[in-house]
């Protein structure tokens, strides 16, 4: 059928993509990680088109850098950086509550409300045990769907690219934590109690202490020289 190749390698382009963001983000491909496009193919057993362009599309979301005429390198952020990322992501969610809290939801988002407070409750449980890899994809899935209640998928997408570049900075600190839960929010539930009570200021609270818990953090690494 005309036009099922493309498909097929766009599918796997993405599997790719897909595949390699999870390395990244559980630390298995640790920030300034050098490879080519070859060794990424022949890892996989895929050609290098769509390894290639995995990897292209990795670079835009700045999770990697190109090297020219030597590969690809898994980006380096540091504490400044992640406290920038930190005030973008502020902006982005102060903007997406304000929104749900003071304007309503979108119609028919009940049943999304119960999706996102799933996520809400996976997460948190995730954390309370110290599960990071667990609650990485919670989290991401939680603050996704959540932002897409919005109706916007250019902030939905802008904010989960902050959030991918945010864990990926946080998880290799994370993982030296002697004690991990100490360093890991777990509010999700809280915060959606309040959106479903539309309680602007309990959602304001929460937020705030959300940011700051990041910006505390991002703080005692700055202390310890990081």
């Amino acid at each position: 059928m005309p036009g099922s190749g493309a498909v097929t390698r766009n599918t796997l382009r993405q599997q790719i993509a897909d595949a390699l963001r999870d390395e990244v983000l559980a630390g298995r491909l640790a920030a300034g990680s050098e490879f080519t496009v070859k060794q990424i193919a022949e890892k996989y057993e895929v050609s290098a088109t769509p390894v290639r362009e995995a990897l292209v599309d990795l670079s835009a979301q700045g999770l990697l850098d190109s090297i020219q005429h030597r590969g690809f390198r898994v980006r380096v952020f540091s504490v400044d950086d992640f406290r920038g990322m930190i005030e973008a992501r502020t902006l982005i969610v102060e903007g997406i509550f304000r929104r749900l809290v003071e304007r309503g939801t979108a119609p028919g988002s009940g049943e999304r409300l119960v999706s996102v407070r799933r996520r809400a409750e996976e997460a948190r449980r995730a954390a309370l045990n110290g599960s990071l890899e667990v609650l990485i994809g919670y989290d991401l899935r939680f603050w996704r769907e959540l932002s897409g209640l919005v109706g916007n998928i250019y902030i939905s997408e802008f904010l989960h690219r902050i959030r991918v570049q945010c864990w990926v900075f946080a998880v290799p600190y994370l993982k030296s934590e002697p004690d991990l839960r100490a360093g890991l929010w777990a509010g999700h539930n809280e915060l959606m109690d309040a959106v479903t009570r539309a309680d602007a200021e309990e959602v304001r609270r929460l937020v705030h202490a959300y940011n700051q818990h990041g910006l505390d953090w991002a703080a005692g690494l700055k202390a310890a020289g990081a």
